[in-house]
């Protein structure tokens, strides 16, 4: 059983309230249970060290006060208390050192990282982010003052303070979520108390100290609200047929809100929550295109893959490189999954180009690159350049092929295999037959009868340039680089060529389907997704946007722009059909 709690907002609905001031510090990705979270829940670097803000606190299984005043964590039988002028109060434990103050940055509270440690917290800090076991359990409400008098289990009826006079209900529909909202109004004069427990189903709120008359009724969308006497008070189930609830509630009069998001039909994508936005995100419709802009000093756009020869959903790729959005990638072949163009990541090529479609490429700062690069691994040895003929870890004998390391084994017999560091200029390695690949490491596999000119021991000079032969960017500054095709935009005209990238314009890749592009608008790196059109349609609607750049992604059933957070954390899309799976996208991560 929970405690009895203070008629106060749960944290959980003070996320818009927080985001609305979230700071440009150096963010590290919060990981619970081995989830990234969305990127407003990042950690922040105070003047005392990492910190995570109180609001956050309750994902990781903390009761909490979110006051300045008096700010209280309750983590199992550990509590620490704070208070200007008194600073932190251990109850149930010696913290066994002194702690940071918490800071306030924006509207959001902080605290550090090294008091959630004291408080009985597990925490590990890697490089890439802050990592918290899954919580048994989630507190359902706020914390009371500190100095609350107590009230006694079991208290005559005379200790009522409010009756429930009314209830006020109302539920609408967006795509596949419904959204309800019950209002509780009570009359009466000072704190209310209540507690709550989440049900299958629904959700119980008791208030010992309220009187209500009992009732039932049936609520618009199917929910039940029943009241009932318990004891000396009153309890209320609300049976809303599943989803999260959330209690929030408001003074003068008293009221109890509780607000419901129930995921009603799974066949469908659940839509971008345009009120709860991360800081530095933008939304906007135009007709059919519904777009996704993000500011590029808080985000930059990254290549994500999965592993060669398999695909998975948008929402994995995000979450894999703690981002908070992406949008499918490449073309690639449906019976196999490896992408059919251009894919490179952190400077290395990884499937070669077929040298003719549009090319998207960011460099490490984040800009954008768009053009039409012709990349090929050279190999240089005593002088002598040798263009490497295609990037697979298959056996081709009649071929110099190369390979990025990534577990994978590569070569044959017969063949001769030679490891090599990316930049370097030296062989690492020289073996013959099949040889296992590791991440980092760049791998030249040749039959020495048809390449003599290559070196077969370990130490000999030997360099693997990546070259783009193209002019029309700063190609060699790219870290990532995605091919997909036809170009639409480039400066606010219209480029579309499909000759000129060998799209065929009779086949089924040019009919009117879903489309998904990436472009720029106003500075922004923008994500765009049109509900169904042609590649001239989409040009026409990204142009009347203001978009001044834009090439276009796969499309149709590839079609996907996920943005984390939202509704109930169910994430949002802009698609509403549910995608396939695809191996790459274009993921914005925090800085």
């Amino acid at each position: 059983m929970t405690r009895p709690l203070p008629c106060r907002p749960l944290l959980a609905f003070l996320l818009p309230l927080a985001l609305s001031a979230w700071p440009a510090a150096q963010a590290r990705p919060l990981s619970v249970g081995g989830e990234v979270q969305s990127a407003a829940l990042d950690s922040r670097e105070l003047g005392s060290g990492e910190g995570l803000a109180v609001w956050t606190l309750p994902r990781l299984g903390v009761a909490v006060r979110n006051d300045p005043q008096d700010l209280r964590l309750l983590y199992g039988n550990r509590e620490l208390r704070w208070a200007p002028g008194r600073g932190w109060q251990a109850v149930g434990f010696a913290p066994g050192g002194q702690l940071p103050a918490p800071e306030k940055v924006g509207q959001s509270l902080y605290v550090g990282l090294d008091v959630l440690r004291a408080l009985g917290l597990s925490l590990t800090v890697t490089p890439q982010t802050v990592e918290v076991p899954a919580p048994r359990s989630h507190p359902a409400g706020t914390l009371p003052p500190s100095q609350a008098p107590a009230i006694p289990a079991g208290t005559a009826s005379s200790r009522s303070t409010h009756t429930l006079v009314g209830a006020r209900h109302s539920a609408h529909r967006q795509r596949t979520v419904e959204f309800q909202r019950t209002v509780l109004e009570l009359q009466g004069g000072g704190e209310a108390f209540y507690q709550v427990q989440q049900r299958e189903g629904g959700v119980t709120v008791s208030l010992p100290y309220t009187q209500a008359a009992a009732r039932s009724e049936l609520l618009d969308g199917g929910a039940v609200l029943l009241v009932q006497t318990a004891g000396s008070g009153s309890r209320v189930d609300l049976l809303t047929g599943g989803g999260q609830t959330h209690i929030l509630t408001l003074q003068n009069p008293t009221r109890i809100v509780l607000d419901t998001v129930v995921y009603r039909d799974r066949s469908q994508t659940p839509p971008v929550a345009e009120g709860l936005l991360p800081q530095g995100v933008r939304y906007r419709q135009q007709g059919g295109l519904s777009l996704l802009s993000f500011d590029p000093s808080r985000y930059r756009p990254r290549v994500v893959s999965a592993p060669w020869g398999q695909r998975t959903g948008l929402a994995a790729l995000v979450r894999s490189a703690g981002g908070v959005a992406g949008i499918n990638g490449g073309y690639f072949d449906m019976q196999s999954g490896k992408p059919v163009d251009l894919v490179a990541q952190g400077g290395v090529m990884r499937i070669g180009s077929l040298q003719k479609r549009a090319t998207l490429g960011f460099t490490p700062a984040g800009e954008v690159l768009l053009g039409y690069p012709a990349p090929r691994y050279v190999a240089e040895v005593n002088g002598q350049r040798l263009l490497v003929n295609q990037m697979t870890p298959l056996p081709r004998p009649e071929l110099l092929t190369a390979w990025a390391g990534d577990g994978r084994t590569v070569g044959a017999a017969g063949l001769v295999t030679l490891t090599l560091r990316p930049g370097g200029s030296q062989v690492q390695a020289a073996q013959s037959g099949p040889v296992g690949t590791r991440p980092g490491e760049l791998y030249l596999t040749f039959d020495p009868a048809r390449f003599p000119a290559l070196p077969r021991t370990a130490g000999s000079p030997l360099s693997l340039t990546l070259e783009w032969n193209a002019s029309d960017a700063p190609w060699p500054s790219s870290q990532d680089a995605l091919s997909a095709g036809p170009l639409l935009l480039r400066g606010g005209q219209s480029v579309l060529n499909p000759q000129r990238e060998g799209f065929d314009t009779s086949g089924s890749i040019w009919r009117a389907t879903h489309q998904t592009a990436f472009g720029l608008l106003g500075g922004w790196p923008t994500f765009a997704y049109l509900e169904r059109g042609t590649p001239e349609q989409l040009l026409a609607a990204l142009r009347a946007a203001g978009l001044s750049d834009a090439v276009r992604m796969d499309s149709g059933g590839s079609s996907a722009v996920y943005l984390t957070g939202g509704y109930a954390d169910l994430g949002g899309y802009l698609n509403p059909a549910w995608s396939r799976d695809i191996p790459n996208a274009v993921v914005m991560v925090p800085r």
